[in-house]
């Protein structure tokens, strides 16, 4: 029985949402602990598609339990919807999805001020995806955030909604009328909470419970440790930590209670949204590779920028994040591309940098330095067994391994989860 934290290695968009699907076999319970509805997991069960911003991928498999901890900031309207959707699609959460109480609630005027800032921005624009995201964690910080618990109450939460529009009337009085958005937030309350109340826990004292039973428990990120407020390539980040340190924080335990932390990574390289990416393709390779990927934002449906490999951000990932074991994914997008290249290292006006640098001004001018490597002609997809592959992509494999410091234990070549190489069967099991 054992806790595991599943986090992204590079700029998100890695395939989390399929491995932790594919680890849910065996958990017991999934935890979401950061990030809002800007995160967009893509998994297929049972030859359906789903895509889920807020509830954690784990809810697919029939009898698991899912919490949204207080790490996360939900909009209560994303949820309602989300949770339309999965009954709908004959998926019962009744008693099976949990949120915490303190998780902070992004309201509409979250929104309206994202969109205003990345408008004055102009072409300094961060590129968020206008969720209401960072100015929600942004009131949480400054500690005049709306939290679970304070919606639950409808005395107070129109206290603190009469406070927050007050403060925020310069800003919000250039999109909306005041009054009108008062109104419609009170209305959509009124229609949410019937259907969120009953969901709603204290998180923190669940989970501790729960972990302390032996039960096997996934700890689900958003967004990837490139996008880490702290560790990311800042300013071009999201609000919120990613990082297996964060999850922690994000649903109340400590870092002893953690077992194993499994780190997802792609192929190949993609990027949503500004910011500086040393590997970017901006040719015919980088047309191929978002194709075949079908490198299109969850959430936002932004293409995604594509390049080569970059062992810099992944060795950075694997540093702060303490992993060992890698799942890779989209193996068979490379499949037919020859040759191959894999960034190695930077070059920085004539000076060799090996490791992801902190100074933005440093990161916008690096130029990658690249090994190359043989490709493959066989098809990938459909091989469930690591001998089987062909023995260029293995070799791209090893490589990678011996690069970025970390092993690589799961191998995807597809969506749904029977296209899929285990490795290490432990990770599979829980057994560690």
């Amino acid at each position: 029985m054992a806790t595991l934290v599943v986090v992204g290695t590079q700029w998100g968009d890695e395939g989390k949402g399929k491995v932790v699907h594919l680890l849910s076999e065996k958990a017991d319970y999934i935890i979401r602990y950061q990030g809002g509805n800007n995160a967009g997991h893509t998994v297929v069960f049972n030859g359906q598609e789903f895509i889920l911003h807020l509830v954690p991928a784990g809810i697919l498999e029939p009898g698991k339990k899912c919490i949204i901890g207080s790490g996360v900031v939900v909009d209560p309207q994303a949820l309602v919807e989300e949770i339309r959707f999965l009954e709908r699609k004959g998926i019962k959460i009744e008693d099976r999805l949990f949120v915490s109480d303190a998780c902070h609630i992004i309201l509409p005027y979250h929104r309206w001020m994202d969109q205003l800032r990345e408008i004055q921005q102009g072409k300094k624009r961060i590129g968020t995806t206008r969720k209401g995201i960072g100015p929600a964690y942004a009131d949480k910080v400054a500690r005049v955030g709306i939290r679970m618990a304070d919606f639950l109450s409808l005395r107070l939460f129109k206290e603190l909604l009469e406070r927050n529009l007050k403060e925020k009337a310069p800003l919000l009085r250039k999109a909306c009328k005041l009054s009108e958005l008062r109104r419609e937030i009170l209305e959509k309350r009124k229609k949410q909470l019937p259907i969120i109340k009953d969901l709603v826990v204290d998180s923190a004292i669940m989970i501790n419970r729960i972990i302390s039973q032996g039960r096997n428990v996934i700890l689900e990120s958003a967004q990837g440790t490139l996008l880490d407020v702290d560790y990311g390539s800042y300013p071009y980040v999201t609000s919120s930590n990613p990082v297996a340190g964060g999850a922690c924080v994000g649903i109340g335990i400590g870092p002893t209670q953690v077992d194993r932390v499994l780190g997802i990574v792609k192929a190949y390289t993609t990027r949503v949204g500004e910011g500086p990416f040393p590997t970017e393709l901006s040719n015919s390779i980088g047309k191929l590779l978002q194709e075949k990927g079908k490198e299109f934002g969850a959430t936002t449906g932004r293409p995604r920028r594509c390049g080569w490999f970059d062992t810099s951000i992944v060795r950075h990932a694997v540093r702060v994040n303490g992993l060992r074991s890698l799942a890779l994914t989209k193996l068979d997008v490379l499949d037919g591309i020859d040759p191959l290249k894999i960034c190695v290292a930077y070059r920085y006006r004539g000076k060799l940098i090996r490791e992801f640098p902190t100074g933005r001004e440093i990161f916008k001018d690096c130029k990658p330095v690249y090994i190359e490597l043989k490709g493959w002609k066989e098809k990938t997809k459909g091989i469930q067994k690591f001998n089987l592959l062909p023995r260029n992509a293995k070799r791209y494999l090893s490589k990678i391994e011996s690069l970025v410091q970390a092993k690589v234990s799961i191998v995807s070549m597809g969506r749904s989860r029977e296209e899929t190489i285990i490795i290490d069967r432990d990770l599979i099991d829980f057994n560690f």
